[in-house]
């Protein structure tokens, strides 16, 4: 064994790993020297999955992991692998559908006991370190799992090679294929507005999570239909969302997901991938309702991200900000008592806030009653009737107060940022903030938005992405072979950097990328796209050929795969991109339906593929009032997958097919001209914005035959 003071995780890229460097555990990264060992000790292998913002995986930690005699009992009778679930999310995926099927179960800490070659025979998530809350301890079970295996090895084997093909099955998909139908984007529908809560927004029970799919495509059936139903559903979510305490009210951002039904109390580590994709619902929910909570909390996900997300000087989005400061905490660093309060406010100051956030001498946080979650209780109205004052003055002393709160905090211990910078997270940034480079109608916002965007998707080109194999898995660092997921929102990323600047060599990427996914990634005999590609190393374990479907925690790479395409089709008339599509839909057909929730970003590409994404160029000099009127009312008008491209006299953009293709020189030179296409079919150029806006409101066109 190595000395515990300086294990073999104390060199490790991965933050999470290296913070169990101390442990008196003799921890193995995942690789091939562990599953060897195991081998020749003829020993089970230990696994734990998490992450550096994972709460309950520093618990862990702390109780078994640091425990002189958990960490003997380990050491004597298992080989332990601990993974960075953010670093490989092959292994993953993986694990956590074996550990699901034994225990009913997933999430983090997940805590596996494989046999030497990998296959998992039993596990589950967070042990406590005795018996308590139900659950066995950690101990009890470290030891009779070294019992099983001694005495009961042929038992687990069958046990686990029954596991192991029964994940095979599930995580490929086999017998989903079926004929594509856009009744499942019905089912869809019904399935998520049959969980609405319609109460507290959101959609199911305790634990809520935010399901950004979901609301992005009830958005655009709300568009093709104008169901005032579909519209109050997600106008609903994100305005208690925006109340609530799972929204850092001092800051901006949002934290993980809410263990209440109220949205009150939340998991408070923030991730890259939830906040990107939920600035992205409430820049598409105020461009539809021009609700401006909705764009206040749009611009206070951009303020966080680039105070405390971003790499300014080299491009770039972080993984995540952790919950926690210490192992003794539990979101102490955004919450408050009503002293804390009190101390940085004047008694005006502090009263407002004490109304306006409901902080009262018993907060809502168990571990420490005293601490309260802010979230907003009452409006200005309200508190100016209370208090006796204008709405007005009661708005100006928030905000005063608000700034003092922040700076005070500020000065607190703070959570740990992990500063690695994964592609796929960044991609999904990148499209995100280039979406509100021209949603918001405050320029220095949006012109902030664009250039680092395109600064990060340069960086992620220079750094991450060649020629053979597309893009890794992360920027910088020891290199990771990149997954699905980094290929196909890496393209989608490109393919707006392409819209927002017309640079050839983001379109050229794009095309090349998508190419490599499909040679290296695709099932060409059946459809759809595994998650790693054919040709990478052996990953040792669950040899699984998976496909991603479920958008968990962010959409399915099969669906935004099936996204790229589309929008590859519309831009290049390639027939292969729309034939691939429409085998990697069918892929999923027999199945999407009853996934309803948990696969609505199927229903975006389902809807896409027959409705094809609407195409809209904006001819005039780029100081014409006329022009620029044209091309912002082509930005305010969402529709799920539209582009926008604006190209002066005498240029044109390179990727242009279709209708639009053979439309485009015919139109007038001498001024602004605005042509709207999808498919085939292209409705009248205008010059006039409020027609214009018309035209998208009403899709163009209608579905394509099939």
């Amino acid at each position: 064994m190595t000395d515990h003071s300086t294990n073999r995780l104390k060199d490790s890229a991965s933050p999470y790993l290296r913070s169990a460097s101390h442990q008196p555990i003799d921890w193995h990264e995942w690789g091939e020297t562990a599953f060897e060992r195991a081998k020749s000790e003829d020993k089970p292998i230990l696994l734990d999955i998490g992450a550096v913002w994972c709460h309950w995986c520093h618990v862990i930690d702390r109780e078994s992991y640091e425990n002189a005699e958990i960490a003997k009992i380990i050491n004597e009778h298992f080989v332990p692998v601990k993974v960075d679930r953010d670093e490989r999310p092959d292994v993953d995926s993986r694990y956590q559908s074996a550990i699901s099927a034994i225990s009913g179960q997933g999430g983090w800490p997940l805590t596996g006991f494989l046999l030497p070659d990998g296959k998992p025979f039993f596990g589950g998530t967070y042990f406590p370190p005795e018996d308590q809350m139900g659950r066995p301890g950690f101990r009890r079970v470290l030891l009779a799992v070294a019992e099983s295996y001694r005495n009961r090895r042929a038992e687990l084997e069958r046990a686990a090679n029954s596991l192991s093909e029964a994940v095979t099955q599930a995580e490929g998909f086999a017998g989903a294929r079926a004929e594509f139908d856009l009744g499942a984007v019905d089912a869809q529908i019904q399935s998520i507005t049959q969980l609405f809560d319609s109460r507290n927004g959101g959609f199911g029970r305790a634990p809520k999570f935010p399901h950004a799919s979901a609301i992005d495509l009830l958005l655009e059936r709300y568009q093709q239909t104008k169901e005032n139903s579909l519209l109050a559903m997600v106008e609903a979510t994100l305005e208690k969302m925006a109340r609530g305490g799972v929204c850092d009210q001092l800051a901006g951002g949002f934290h993980r997901y809410s263990v209440d039904e109220r949205w009150l109390v939340p998991h408070f580590e923030k991730m890259s991938y939830d906040n990107s994709e939920l600035l992205r619902n409430y820049l598409h929910a105020w461009q539809v309702t021009q609700n401006s909570l909705l764009r206040e909390k749009a611009e206070s996900i951009i303020g966080w991200v680039n105070e405390v997300l971003s790499d300014r000087e080299n491009g770039g989005f972080y993984a995540s900000q952790d919950a926690d400061y210490s192992l003794d905490d539990d979101g102490d660093y955004f919450t408050w008592t009503l002293d804390e309060v009190r101390a940085v406010l004047t008694p005006e100051e502090s009263r407002v806030i004490e109304l306006y956030y409901d902080v009262e001498t018993h907060g809502e946080m168990h571990h420490n009653p005293a601490k309260n979650v802010l979230w907003v209780a009452r409006g200005f109205h309200e508190i100016g009737q209370i208090l006796e004052r204008d709405p007005d003055d009661i708005r100006t002393i928030k905000l005063r107060a608000e700034k003092k709160m922040l700076e005070a905090r500020l000065r607190r211990p703070t959570p740990f940022v992990d500063k690695t910078r994964y592609v796929a997270w960044n991609a999904m940034f990148v499209s995100a903030f280039l979406e509100a480079s021209h949603s918001l109608n405050i320029p220095s916002i949006e012109e902030q938005c664009r250039a680092f965007a395109l600064k990060t998707i340069d960086c992620m080109l220079g750094e991450a992405w060649s020629e053979e194999r597309g893009f890794a898995h992360r920027i910088g660092g020891p290199a990771l072979e990149g997954s699905l997921d980094d290929q196909v929102f890496s393209v989608l990323a490109l393919l707006d950097a392409y819209e927002a600047s017309l640079d050839s060599r983001y379109f050229a990427a794009a095309q090349k990328t998508m190419d490599l996914t499909v040679a290296r990634y695709g099932d060409g005999d059946n459809g759809g796209f595994f998650d790693r590609p054919s040709d990478a190393a052996p990953m040792g374990g669950l040899e699984v050929r998976r496909k991603p479907f479920q958008d968990s925690p962010t959409p399915g790479a099969n669906s935004v795969a099936a996204i790229a395409l589309i929008r590859l089709h519309a831009f290049t008339g390639e027939q292969r991109y729309r034939d691939f599509a429409q085998k990697t839909l069918e892929a999923f057909a027999g199945v999407a339906p009853q996934y309803g929730l948990f696969a609505a970003t199927y229903g975006l590409a389902a809807t896409l593929f027959m409705r094809p994404p609407i195409q809209v160029v904006v001819t005039g000099n780029s100081n014409d009032p006329a022009a620029q009127a044209l091309e912002a009312a082509a930005h305010r008008v969402y529709r799920f997958g539209k582009s926008v491209l604006r190209f002066m006299p005498g240029t044109a953009p390179a990727a242009l097919a279709g209708a639009l293709k053979e439309t485009l020189p015919h139109l007038p030179a001498d001024k602004p001209i605005a042509v709207v296409c999808s498919g085939q079919t292209c409705v009248p150029p205008t010059s006039d914005p409020a027609r214009l806006t018309a035209y998208l409101e009403d899709g163009a066109v209608g579905v394509v035959a099939f």
